[in-house]
Protein backbone atom coordinates (compact mmCIF):
# COMPACT_ATOMS: atom_id res chain seq x y z
CA UNK A 1 0.00 0.00 0.00
CA UNK A 2 2.79 2.32 0.92
CA UNK A 3 4.61 1.43 -2.25
CA UNK A 4 1.54 2.20 -4.35
CA UNK A 5 1.15 5.55 -2.63
CA UNK A 6 4.78 6.43 -3.27
CA UNK A 7 4.44 5.48 -6.93
CA UNK A 8 1.33 7.63 -7.25
CA UNK A 9 3.13 10.62 -5.72
CA UNK A 10 6.02 10.05 -8.07
CA UNK A 11 3.73 9.92 -11.09
CA UNK A 12 2.01 13.10 -9.94
CA UNK A 13 5.31 14.91 -9.68
CA UNK A 14 6.29 13.70 -13.10
CA UNK A 15 2.99 14.96 -14.53
CA UNK A 16 3.42 18.29 -12.74
CA UNK A 17 6.94 18.60 -14.10
CA UNK A 18 5.73 17.79 -17.58
CA UNK A 19 2.92 20.35 -17.16
CA UNK A 20 5.37 22.98 -15.99
CA UNK A 21 7.62 22.28 -18.96
CA UNK A 22 4.68 22.44 -21.35
CA UNK A 23 3.48 25.71 -19.69
CA UNK A 24 6.92 27.24 -19.98
CA UNK A 25 7.16 26.25 -23.64
CA UNK A 26 3.69 27.66 -24.36
CA UNK A 27 4.54 30.90 -22.56
CA UNK A 28 7.77 31.22 -24.49
CA UNK A 29 5.96 30.69 -27.77
CA UNK A 30 3.28 33.15 -26.75
CA UNK A 31 5.93 35.71 -25.78
CA UNK A 32 7.74 35.11 -29.05
CA UNK A 33 4.51 35.50 -31.01
CA UNK A 34 3.59 38.62 -29.01
CA UNK A 35 7.00 40.14 -29.66
CA UNK A 36 6.70 39.32 -33.35
CA UNK A 37 3.23 40.87 -33.52
CA UNK A 38 4.45 43.92 -31.56
CA UNK A 39 7.30 44.34 -34.02
CA UNK A 40 4.87 44.03 -36.91
CA UNK A 41 2.48 46.55 -35.31
CA UNK A 42 5.37 48.95 -34.68
CA UNK A 43 6.48 48.54 -38.28
CA UNK A 44 2.92 49.12 -39.44
CA UNK A 45 2.57 52.23 -37.28
CA UNK A 46 5.91 53.50 -38.54
CA UNK A 47 4.84 52.81 -42.11
CA UNK A 48 1.52 54.58 -41.46
CA UNK A 49 3.29 57.56 -39.95
CA UNK A 50 5.62 57.69 -42.93
CA UNK A 51 2.67 57.51 -45.30
CA UNK A 52 0.88 60.26 -43.34
CA UNK A 53 3.99 62.42 -43.44
CA UNK A 54 4.39 61.84 -47.16
CA UNK A 55 0.71 62.58 -47.68
CA UNK A 56 0.97 65.85 -45.77
CA UNK A 57 4.07 66.79 -47.71
CA UNK A 58 2.24 65.96 -50.93
CA UNK A 59 -0.78 68.03 -49.83
CA UNK A 60 1.52 70.96 -48.95
CA UNK A 61 3.15 70.72 -52.36
CA UNK A 62 -0.26 70.66 -54.03
CA UNK A 63 -1.37 73.69 -51.96
CA UNK A 64 1.77 75.57 -52.92
CA UNK A 65 1.22 74.76 -56.57
CA UNK A 66 -2.43 75.80 -56.34
CA UNK A 67 -1.35 79.06 -54.68
CA UNK A 68 1.10 79.68 -57.50
CA UNK A 69 -1.59 78.90 -60.05
CA UNK A 70 -4.02 81.33 -58.39
CA UNK A 71 -1.29 83.97 -58.16
CA UNK A 72 -0.35 83.49 -61.81
CA UNK A 73 -4.01 83.68 -62.83
CA UNK A 74 -4.38 86.95 -60.86
CA UNK A 75 -1.23 88.34 -62.47
CA UNK A 76 -2.57 87.29 -65.86
CA UNK A 77 -5.89 89.02 -65.15
CA UNK A 78 -4.16 92.22 -64.04
CA UNK A 79 -1.88 92.19 -67.07
CA UNK A 80 -4.87 91.71 -69.35
CA UNK A 81 -6.64 94.63 -67.66
CA UNK A 82 -3.56 96.83 -67.94
CA UNK A 83 -3.15 95.85 -71.58
CA UNK A 84 -6.79 96.69 -72.29
CA UNK A 85 -6.49 100.01 -70.48
CA UNK A 86 -3.25 100.94 -72.20
CA UNK A 87 -4.76 100.02 -75.55
CA UNK A 88 -7.75 102.25 -74.86
CA UNK A 89 -5.48 105.09 -73.77
CA UNK A 90 -3.29 104.68 -76.84
CA UNK A 91 -6.34 104.78 -79.10
CA UNK A 92 -7.51 107.93 -77.31
CA UNK A 93 -4.16 109.64 -77.72
CA UNK A 94 -3.87 108.60 -81.35
CA UNK A 95 -7.37 109.87 -82.04
CA UNK A 96 -6.61 113.27 -80.56
CA UNK A 97 -3.08 113.48 -81.89
CA UNK A 98 -1.69 114.32 -78.44
CA UNK A 99 1.83 113.59 -77.29
CA UNK A 100 2.40 114.93 -73.79
CA UNK A 101 6.14 114.30 -74.06
CA UNK A 102 6.44 116.65 -77.01
CA UNK A 103 3.89 119.36 -76.30
CA UNK A 104 3.66 121.81 -73.43
CA UNK A 105 0.37 123.33 -72.32
CA UNK A 106 1.76 126.32 -70.45
CA UNK A 107 -0.05 128.66 -72.83
CA UNK A 108 -3.43 127.55 -71.42
CA UNK A 109 -4.70 129.46 -68.43
CA UNK A 110 -5.53 126.26 -66.53
CA UNK A 111 -6.35 122.58 -66.78
CA UNK A 112 -9.78 121.55 -65.49
CA UNK A 113 -9.80 117.97 -64.24
CA UNK A 114 -12.80 115.92 -63.15
CA UNK A 115 -11.78 113.32 -60.57
CA UNK A 116 -13.74 110.10 -61.18
CA UNK A 117 -13.84 106.55 -59.88
CA UNK A 118 -16.92 104.35 -60.14
CA UNK A 119 -19.99 106.54 -60.78
CA UNK A 120 -20.57 106.76 -64.55
CA UNK A 121 -24.02 108.37 -64.20
CA UNK A 122 -22.67 111.12 -61.93
CA UNK A 123 -19.69 111.61 -64.24
CA UNK A 124 -21.92 112.13 -67.27
CA UNK A 125 -23.96 114.78 -65.45
CA UNK A 126 -20.78 116.64 -64.46
CA UNK A 127 -19.32 116.42 -67.98
CA UNK A 128 -22.46 117.84 -69.56
CA UNK A 129 -22.53 120.70 -67.07
CA UNK A 130 -18.91 121.61 -67.85
CA UNK A 131 -19.40 121.39 -71.61
CA UNK A 132 -22.44 123.65 -71.42
CA UNK A 133 -20.18 126.65 -70.68
CA UNK A 134 -16.82 125.55 -72.10
CA UNK A 135 -17.02 126.44 -75.80
CA UNK A 136 -16.41 130.14 -75.26
CA UNK A 137 -13.21 129.50 -73.27
CA UNK A 138 -11.97 126.29 -74.88
CA UNK A 139 -8.64 127.87 -75.86
CA UNK A 140 -7.92 128.85 -72.24
CA UNK A 141 -9.12 125.82 -70.28
CA UNK A 142 -8.10 122.31 -71.34
CA UNK A 143 -10.41 119.58 -70.02
CA UNK A 144 -9.35 116.30 -68.39
CA UNK A 145 -10.98 113.31 -66.73
CA UNK A 146 -8.80 111.38 -64.30
CA UNK A 147 -10.17 107.96 -63.40
CA UNK A 148 -9.03 106.05 -60.33
CA UNK A 149 -9.20 102.31 -60.96
CA UNK A 150 -10.55 100.25 -63.81
CA UNK A 151 -14.33 100.59 -63.78
CA UNK A 152 -15.23 99.82 -67.39
CA UNK A 153 -18.40 101.91 -67.46
CA UNK A 154 -16.56 104.99 -66.21
CA UNK A 155 -13.75 104.49 -68.74
CA UNK A 156 -16.23 104.09 -71.60
CA UNK A 157 -18.14 107.17 -70.49
CA UNK A 158 -14.96 109.26 -70.26
CA UNK A 159 -13.71 108.15 -73.67
CA UNK A 160 -17.07 108.92 -75.27
CA UNK A 161 -16.48 112.68 -74.85
CA UNK A 162 -13.66 113.74 -77.19
CA UNK A 163 -13.50 117.22 -75.62
CA UNK A 164 -11.75 115.65 -72.61
CA UNK A 165 -8.27 114.20 -72.30
CA UNK A 166 -8.36 110.90 -70.43
CA UNK A 167 -6.02 109.96 -67.57
CA UNK A 168 -6.14 106.72 -65.60
CA UNK A 169 -4.62 106.03 -62.19
CA UNK A 170 -3.84 102.34 -61.66
CA UNK A 171 -2.62 101.26 -58.24
CA UNK A 172 -2.94 97.57 -57.38
CA UNK A 173 -1.01 97.73 -54.10
CA UNK A 174 -3.14 96.82 -51.06
CA UNK A 175 -4.07 99.78 -48.87
CA UNK A 176 -2.77 99.72 -45.29
CA UNK A 177 -4.68 102.12 -43.07
CA UNK A 178 -2.99 103.86 -40.16
CA UNK A 179 -5.80 103.13 -37.69
CA UNK A 180 -8.24 100.19 -37.40
CA UNK A 181 -11.66 100.73 -38.90
CA UNK A 182 -10.68 103.50 -41.32
CA UNK A 183 -12.24 103.52 -44.77
CA UNK A 184 -9.63 102.70 -47.40
CA UNK A 185 -11.52 104.97 -49.83
CA UNK A 186 -9.97 108.05 -48.22
CA UNK A 187 -6.48 106.60 -48.82
CA UNK A 188 -7.28 105.81 -52.43
CA UNK A 189 -8.67 109.32 -52.99
CA UNK A 190 -5.55 110.98 -51.57
CA UNK A 191 -3.32 108.77 -53.72
CA UNK A 192 -5.37 109.56 -56.82
CA UNK A 193 -5.22 113.31 -56.18
CA UNK A 194 -1.47 113.26 -55.77
CA UNK A 195 -1.00 111.24 -58.95
CA UNK A 196 -3.37 113.38 -61.06
CA UNK A 197 -1.90 116.68 -59.88
CA UNK A 198 1.61 115.37 -60.52
CA UNK A 199 0.59 114.45 -64.05
CA UNK A 200 -0.89 117.85 -64.83
CA UNK A 201 1.77 119.99 -63.16
CA UNK A 202 4.92 117.92 -63.67
CA UNK A 203 4.25 116.12 -66.95
CA UNK A 204 1.86 118.46 -68.77
CA UNK A 205 3.45 121.61 -67.27
CA UNK A 206 0.25 123.53 -66.51
CA UNK A 207 0.61 126.67 -64.39
CA UNK A 208 -2.79 126.23 -62.74
CA UNK A 209 -5.18 123.34 -62.22
CA UNK A 210 -8.89 123.52 -61.33
CA UNK A 211 -10.17 120.40 -59.59
CA UNK A 212 -13.75 119.20 -59.88
CA UNK A 213 -15.25 115.96 -58.62
CA UNK A 214 -17.59 113.70 -60.55
CA UNK A 215 -20.68 114.91 -58.67
CA UNK A 216 -20.69 118.62 -59.47
CA UNK A 217 -22.48 121.08 -61.69
CA UNK A 218 -20.95 124.47 -62.50
CA UNK A 219 -22.35 128.00 -62.75
CA UNK A 220 -22.49 129.97 -66.03
CA UNK A 221 -19.61 132.21 -64.91
CA UNK A 222 -17.48 129.38 -63.50
CA UNK A 223 -14.59 129.75 -65.95
CA UNK A 224 -14.54 133.55 -65.92
CA UNK A 225 -14.62 133.51 -62.10
CA UNK A 226 -11.47 131.39 -61.94
CA UNK A 227 -9.73 133.39 -64.63
CA UNK A 228 -10.28 136.61 -62.67
CA UNK A 229 -9.40 135.25 -59.24
CA UNK A 230 -6.50 133.20 -60.57
CA UNK A 231 -4.61 136.39 -61.26
CA UNK A 232 -4.78 137.19 -57.53
CA UNK A 233 -2.81 134.02 -56.79
CA UNK A 234 0.04 135.29 -58.91
CA UNK A 235 0.39 138.55 -57.00
CA UNK A 236 -0.90 137.94 -53.45
CA UNK A 237 1.38 135.57 -51.54
CA UNK A 238 -0.99 135.60 -48.58
CA UNK A 239 -3.35 133.42 -50.65
CA UNK A 240 -3.01 129.67 -51.00
CA UNK A 241 -5.86 128.77 -53.39
CA UNK A 242 -9.23 129.85 -54.84
CA UNK A 243 -12.45 127.93 -54.30
CA UNK A 244 -15.83 128.14 -56.00
CA UNK A 245 -17.60 126.92 -52.84
CA UNK A 246 -19.18 128.47 -49.75
CA UNK A 247 -20.03 125.99 -46.96
CA UNK A 248 -22.75 128.36 -45.75
CA UNK A 249 -24.00 129.02 -49.27
CA UNK A 250 -27.55 127.79 -48.66
CA UNK A 251 -30.26 129.90 -50.28
CA UNK A 252 -31.35 131.57 -47.05
CA UNK A 253 -27.81 132.79 -46.26
CA UNK A 254 -26.69 134.36 -49.57
CA UNK A 255 -27.77 137.33 -51.67
CA UNK A 256 -24.90 139.01 -53.57
CA UNK A 257 -23.55 137.15 -56.65
CA UNK A 258 -20.60 139.56 -56.94
CA UNK A 259 -19.34 139.26 -53.35
CA UNK A 260 -16.08 137.40 -52.70
CA UNK A 261 -14.35 136.80 -49.38
CA UNK A 262 -11.13 135.62 -47.79
CA UNK A 263 -11.28 132.54 -45.57
CA UNK A 264 -8.92 130.70 -43.23
CA UNK A 265 -10.89 127.50 -43.84
CA UNK A 266 -10.25 125.50 -47.02
CA UNK A 267 -13.63 125.14 -48.79
CA UNK A 268 -12.69 122.64 -51.53
CA UNK A 269 -15.44 121.38 -53.85
CA UNK A 270 -14.22 123.05 -57.02
CA UNK A 271 -10.91 124.81 -56.38
CA UNK A 272 -7.78 126.03 -58.13
CA UNK A 273 -4.11 125.84 -57.12
CA UNK A 274 -0.87 126.86 -58.82
CA UNK A 275 2.23 124.92 -59.79
CA UNK A 276 4.25 126.79 -57.15
CA UNK A 277 1.87 125.63 -54.44
CA UNK A 278 1.97 122.07 -55.76
CA UNK A 279 5.75 122.03 -55.60
CA UNK A 280 5.43 123.03 -51.94
CA UNK A 281 2.70 120.54 -51.05
CA UNK A 282 3.51 117.45 -53.11
CA UNK A 283 6.49 116.20 -51.04
CA UNK A 284 4.30 116.35 -47.90
CA UNK A 285 1.03 115.14 -49.44
CA UNK A 286 -0.83 112.96 -46.87
CA UNK A 287 -1.81 109.31 -47.33
CA UNK A 288 -5.46 110.11 -46.49
CA UNK A 289 -7.83 112.99 -45.64
CA UNK A 290 -6.03 115.43 -47.94
CA UNK A 291 -8.72 118.13 -47.57
CA UNK A 292 -8.54 118.19 -43.78
CA UNK A 293 -4.75 118.28 -44.09
CA UNK A 294 -5.06 121.48 -46.15
CA UNK A 295 -7.09 122.97 -43.29
CA UNK A 296 -4.31 122.54 -40.74
CA UNK A 297 -2.51 125.68 -39.64
CA UNK A 298 0.86 124.00 -40.23
CA UNK A 299 -0.11 123.45 -43.86
CA UNK A 300 -1.69 126.88 -44.49
CA UNK A 301 1.08 128.79 -42.72
CA UNK A 302 -1.18 131.78 -42.14
CA UNK A 303 -2.40 131.97 -45.74
CA UNK A 304 -6.04 132.20 -46.83
CA UNK A 305 -8.41 131.07 -49.56
CA UNK A 306 -10.74 133.10 -51.78
CA UNK A 307 -14.38 131.95 -51.77
CA UNK A 308 -17.59 133.40 -53.25
CA UNK A 309 -20.71 134.29 -51.32
CA UNK A 310 -22.83 132.37 -53.85
CA UNK A 311 -21.35 129.07 -54.97
CA UNK A 312 -20.07 128.52 -58.50
CA UNK A 313 -20.39 124.75 -58.08
CA UNK A 314 -23.23 122.58 -56.83
CA UNK A 315 -22.54 119.19 -55.24
CA UNK A 316 -25.26 116.64 -56.02
CA UNK A 317 -23.31 113.63 -54.70
CA UNK A 318 -25.64 112.14 -52.14
CA UNK A 319 -23.99 108.74 -52.63
CA UNK A 320 -20.21 108.41 -52.41
CA UNK A 321 -17.21 107.80 -50.14
CA UNK A 322 -18.60 110.13 -47.46
CA UNK A 323 -21.93 108.26 -47.57
CA UNK A 324 -23.99 111.41 -47.92
CA UNK A 325 -22.54 113.11 -44.87
CA UNK A 326 -24.16 116.58 -44.46
CA UNK A 327 -26.04 116.22 -47.78
CA UNK A 328 -29.63 116.56 -46.57
CA UNK A 329 -28.83 119.09 -43.86
CA UNK A 330 -26.49 121.41 -45.78
CA UNK A 331 -25.47 120.51 -49.34
CA UNK A 332 -28.87 119.94 -50.89
CA UNK A 333 -29.93 123.52 -50.08
CA UNK A 334 -26.85 125.18 -51.61
CA UNK A 335 -27.64 127.90 -54.16
CA UNK A 336 -25.77 127.63 -57.47
CA UNK A 337 -25.18 131.04 -58.98
CA UNK A 338 -27.36 131.73 -62.02
CA UNK A 339 -26.25 135.33 -62.63
CA UNK A 340 -23.47 135.61 -65.28
CA UNK A 341 -21.21 138.12 -63.55
CA UNK A 342 -18.74 139.91 -65.86
CA UNK A 343 -15.66 139.20 -63.79
CA UNK A 344 -13.28 140.68 -66.37
CA UNK A 345 -14.64 144.13 -65.56
CA UNK A 346 -14.63 143.70 -61.78
CA UNK A 347 -12.10 145.43 -59.54
CA UNK A 348 -10.97 142.76 -57.07
CA UNK A 349 -8.35 144.83 -55.31
CA UNK A 350 -10.55 144.85 -52.19
CA UNK A 351 -9.54 141.19 -51.70
CA UNK A 352 -5.92 142.03 -50.92
CA UNK A 353 -5.19 141.21 -47.29
CA UNK A 354 -4.80 144.83 -46.17
CA UNK A 355 -7.85 146.12 -48.03
CA UNK A 356 -10.06 143.22 -46.99
CA UNK A 357 -9.07 143.53 -43.33
CA UNK A 358 -10.00 147.21 -43.37
CA UNK A 359 -13.29 146.54 -45.16
CA UNK A 360 -14.33 143.69 -42.86
CA UNK A 361 -13.30 145.57 -39.71
CA UNK A 362 -15.46 148.49 -40.74
CA UNK A 363 -18.47 146.24 -41.34
CA UNK A 364 -18.10 144.21 -38.14
CA UNK A 365 -17.39 147.15 -35.85
CA UNK A 366 -20.50 149.00 -37.09
CA UNK A 367 -22.80 145.97 -36.65
CA UNK A 368 -25.25 145.95 -33.74
CA UNK A 369 -23.90 143.77 -30.90
CA UNK A 370 -26.24 141.08 -29.60
CA UNK A 371 -25.99 138.62 -26.72
CA UNK A 372 -28.12 136.41 -24.50
CA UNK A 373 -30.53 133.62 -25.33
CA UNK A 374 -32.37 133.18 -28.62
CA UNK A 375 -30.19 135.62 -30.55
CA UNK A 376 -31.55 134.33 -33.88
CA UNK A 377 -35.01 135.69 -33.06
CA UNK A 378 -33.49 138.96 -31.86
CA UNK A 379 -31.41 139.31 -35.03
CA UNK A 380 -34.49 138.85 -37.20
CA UNK A 381 -36.11 141.87 -35.60
CA UNK A 382 -33.13 144.20 -36.04
CA UNK A 383 -32.85 146.41 -39.10
CA UNK A 384 -29.17 146.19 -40.06
CA UNK A 385 -26.08 144.06 -39.56
CA UNK A 386 -25.60 142.17 -36.31
CA UNK A 387 -22.48 141.11 -34.38
CA UNK A 388 -22.59 138.17 -31.93
CA UNK A 389 -19.53 137.09 -29.96
CA UNK A 390 -18.69 133.47 -29.09
CA UNK A 391 -16.21 132.51 -26.37
CA UNK A 392 -15.15 129.04 -27.49
CA UNK A 393 -16.03 126.13 -29.79
CA UNK A 394 -19.02 125.04 -27.70
CA UNK A 395 -20.48 128.53 -27.74
CA UNK A 396 -19.96 128.79 -31.49
CA UNK A 397 -21.70 125.46 -32.09
CA UNK A 398 -24.72 126.57 -30.07
CA UNK A 399 -24.98 129.78 -32.11
CA UNK A 400 -24.52 127.87 -35.37
CA UNK A 401 -27.37 125.53 -34.46
CA UNK A 402 -29.70 128.48 -33.78
CA UNK A 403 -29.11 129.92 -37.25
CA UNK A 404 -28.70 126.60 -39.11
CA UNK A 405 -25.16 127.14 -40.44
CA UNK A 406 -22.30 124.64 -40.33
CA UNK A 407 -21.21 123.87 -36.76
CA UNK A 408 -17.95 122.11 -37.69
CA UNK A 409 -14.46 123.55 -37.44
CA UNK A 410 -10.94 122.20 -37.94
CA UNK A 411 -7.79 123.07 -36.06
CA UNK A 412 -9.49 125.97 -34.26
CA UNK A 413 -11.09 127.45 -37.42
CA UNK A 414 -14.88 127.34 -38.04
CA UNK A 415 -16.03 126.71 -41.59
CA UNK A 416 -15.88 129.91 -43.73
CA UNK A 417 -14.19 131.86 -40.89
CA UNK A 418 -11.66 134.64 -41.44
CA UNK A 419 -9.83 135.93 -38.36
CA UNK A 420 -12.54 134.18 -36.34
CA UNK A 421 -15.36 135.98 -38.19
CA UNK A 422 -18.10 133.80 -39.69
CA UNK A 423 -20.25 135.95 -42.00
CA UNK A 424 -23.60 135.12 -43.64
CA UNK A 425 -26.77 136.90 -44.75
CA UNK A 426 -29.94 136.66 -42.68
CA UNK A 427 -33.15 136.57 -44.70
CA UNK A 428 -32.18 139.78 -46.57
CA UNK A 429 -29.01 141.68 -47.46
CA UNK A 430 -28.34 142.11 -43.73
CA UNK A 431 -25.22 140.37 -42.42
CA UNK A 432 -24.75 138.29 -39.31
CA UNK A 433 -21.18 138.26 -37.95
CA UNK A 434 -20.23 135.58 -35.43
CA UNK A 435 -16.93 136.75 -33.94
CA UNK A 436 -14.52 135.63 -31.26
CA UNK A 437 -12.96 137.88 -28.65
CA UNK A 438 -9.91 138.71 -30.77
CA UNK A 439 -11.47 139.08 -34.23
CA UNK A 440 -11.51 142.89 -34.32
CA UNK A 441 -7.96 143.20 -33.03
CA UNK A 442 -6.79 140.63 -35.61
CA UNK A 443 -8.41 142.63 -38.40
CA UNK A 444 -6.57 145.69 -37.17
CA UNK A 445 -3.34 143.71 -37.30
CA UNK A 446 -3.00 143.38 -33.52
Amino acid sequence: MASKLAALVCDTRVLLLIGVVIFVIVQMRLYSAHSEYADRIASAVEAENHCTSQMRLFIDQISQQMGRIVSLEEEKRLLEEKNEQLSSLLQQLERKGVSSTEKSYEEHFAAVVIMACNRPDYLERTIKSVLQYHDAVASKFLLFISQDGNNGDVRSKALSFPQFQYLQHLDFEPVRTERPGELIAYYKIASHYKWALSQLFDEWKFKRVIILEDDMEIAPDFFEYFEATGKLLETDRSLIAVSSWNDNGQRQFVQDPEALHRSDFFPGLGWMLTRDLWQELSPKWPRAYWDDWLRLNETRKGRQFIRPEICRTYNFGEHGSSMGQFFRQYLEQIKLNDVPVKWRTMDLSYLSEKNYNTLLYDMVSKAVPLSGADVAAKAYNIDGDVRIEYADQGAFERLARQFGIFEEWKDGVPRTAYKGVVMFRWQTMRCIFLVNGTSLSQLLGG
